[in-house]
């Protein structure tokens, strides 16, 4: 694998995390959230992954079997989750039903927070990775001298 396919690799890597952390952030900031503008409660936002092969051309196509392994990673698409709401009884609440209770989204903060953390974790892992490339570019190219 050479130095550029390395490099996109990590930059697609970081554009998903990316993605994901924002789909996270919204999910903490409108945890107590009731209203929307489709109607009901907030959902949950969750971000999929899938991943192809990191070619565009033929010639990248024909290059090895090595080559053949490796993969970028896309977000393929943002999702809103189907979990019910969670329903509390607070009959002041002016988007109390019929019966007093008010629907919640189903949004677990600590579970957020947990996902953040993975989230940001990978995130550096790719910068880590796109310094090293960096750093074997840059030694490589002192062998000339």
């Amino acid at each position: 694998m050479d130095l550029l396919t390395s490099l996109k690799i990590s930059a697609s890597g970081l554009a998903a995390n990316r993605k994901r952390m924002g789909a996270i952030s919204s999910n903490i900031a409108n945890a107590q959230t009731t209203r929307t503008a489709e109607g009901g409660p907030y959902r949950k936002k969750e971000v999929v992954f899938g991943a192809e092969p990191a070619r565009e051309s033929f010639g990248e196509i024909l290059e090895g079997e090595l080559d053949a392994q490796a993969k970028e990673v896309h977000a393929t698409e943002v999702i809103s989750t189907n979990k019910p709401p969670i329903l509390k009884y607070e009959p002041h609440h002016p988007d109390a039903n019929e019966q007093g209770y008010v629907a919640y989204p189903n949004i677990n903060v600590m579970e957020e927070m947990a996902n953040m953390i993975s989230a940001s974790r990978s995130y550096e892992a790719n910068i880590n990775a796109m310094n090293t490339t960096k750093s074997m570019a840059l030694k490589a190219l002192e062998i000339g001298r």
